[in-house]
C-alpha cells in the first residue's frame, strides 16, 4: 500500500536489528539524558520519513511536540515546521520554547483546512482522552495528498503503562497506586487523566473507517523490518508492537496552484500554502 517517494525524498535507512538495539539502549538512558534520547529518536524518525516524503520546503506541523526535538529534526531536513502543544510547560521543559511554537489544543488546531503538507505526532495519542478526534483534526489541516505520520505506545505492550509498567497489565489504577506507594509520589503519566489505554487493533480499524485518510504503512516503530508483519496478527500486535507507527495520506484531488484556502473565523494561520513554499 505504500506510495512512491516524492521527487525529493531520500533513501530511507535500513530498519535493522542494530538500529533497534541502539534505540533500546538509548531508551534506558531517557531519565539521565533526555536530550540525547529524544534527539536520537527524532533524528531516526525524520531519516525514515525522508525516505517516504519530500521534506524540502514542506509545510509541516508537529502536534504535541513538547520541547521541540522532532520539530528541530524536521527543520534540519529542510521542512518549515510549526510546533503546537497544549501545555506551555511542556514547550519550555528543556529551555526556551522552539521559535514560533504555538500553545493550542490539538483537537482545535489554529490553522486553515488543507494548510499543511505534513503533520506529525510522536507518542501523543495515548496521552489524550479523545485520540480519534485528534487524528481527524490533524487530517483536516492536511492538503489533499499531504501526509500524516504518527506513533503511539499501545497499552498492552511492555511499556504501555509508561513508568508504571509492567504493572499496568494488572490494571491502570492498581499500577498507579503501586507506583505511589513505592516512589512516594504519583507518576507523571496519570492513568485516566494523562494516560489512556489505546490498542493497535481498534485503532487501525477506526483509522481505516476515516474517509479523509488512506493508510499507507503500519509497523512497529522500534523493531526491525522483519517484524513488520506483527501488526497483522491480532493478539501478537497488542503484546509485541510496543509502539505503533502509521503513515497515511489525505484523500482528495491535489488543489490547483490558484486554489485559495480561507482560514476559519477566529483562527490564526501561521503557515503559508505549499505553493508559496511556506511552513513532534
Amino acid at each position: 500500500m505504500a506510495d512512491r517517494p516524492g521527487t525529493g525524498a531520500r533513501r530511507a535507512p535500513a530498519r535493522s536489528l542494530r538500529r533497534s538495539v541502539e534505540l533500546f539502549r538509548a531508551f534506558r538512558t531517557e531519565q539521565a539524558d533526555p536530550d540525547g534520547f529524544y534527539r536520537l529518536l527524532s533524528a531516526d524518525a525524520v531519516a525514515l520519513l525522508a525516505g517516504r516524503v519530500d521534506l524540502a520546503g514542506a509545510c509541516a506541523v508537529d502536534v504535541g511536540g513538547g520541547a521541540g526535538y522532532l520539530t528541530a529534526a524536521l527543520r534540519a531536513a529542510g521542512a518549515r515546521c510549526v510546533l503546537v502543544d497544549a501545555d506551555a510547560g511542556e514547550l519550555a521543559w528543556r529551555g526556551p520554547p522552539s521559535p514560533g511554537a504555538v500553545v493550542a489544543d490539538g483537537t482545535r488546531l489554529p490553522m486553515a483546512d488543507g494548510a499543511a503538507d505534513l503533520v506529525v505526532s510522536s507518542n501523543v495519542l495515548e496521552h489524550v482522552p479523545a485520540p480519534y478526534a485528534l487524528v481527524e483534526e490533524m487530517a483536516r489541516v492536511l492538503r489533499p495528498g499531504g501526509h500524516l505520520w504518527l506513533s503511539f505506545t499501545n497499552w498492552l505492550g511492555p511499556w504501555g503503562g509508561h513508568e508504571t509498567s509492567p504493572w499496568h497489565l494488572a490494571g491502570g489504577d492498581r499500577a498507579r497506586r503501586r507506583y505511589e506507594r513505592r516512589a512516594g509520589r504519583p507518576p507523571k503519566n496519570l492513568f485516566g487523566e494523562s494516560l489512556f489505554p489505546l490498542h493497535v487493533g481498534s485503532f487501525l480499524r477506526r483509522l481505516a473507517d476515516m474517509a479523509s485518510l488512506e493508510v499507507l504503512e503500519t509497523r512497529p516503530r522500534y523493531l526491525p523490518e522483519g517484524a513488520a508483519f506483527v501488526v497483522k496478527l491480532p493478539l501478537a500486535r497488542e503484546l509485541c508492537t510496543w509502539n505503533l507507527e502509521v503513515l497515511a495520506r489525505r484523500r482528495g484531488a491535489a488543489p490547483s496552484a490558484d486554489d485559495g484556502r480561507v482560514a476559519r473565523p477566529g483562527k490564526m494561520r501561521p503557515m503559508a500554502s505549499r505553493a508559496r513554499n511556506g511552513a513532534d
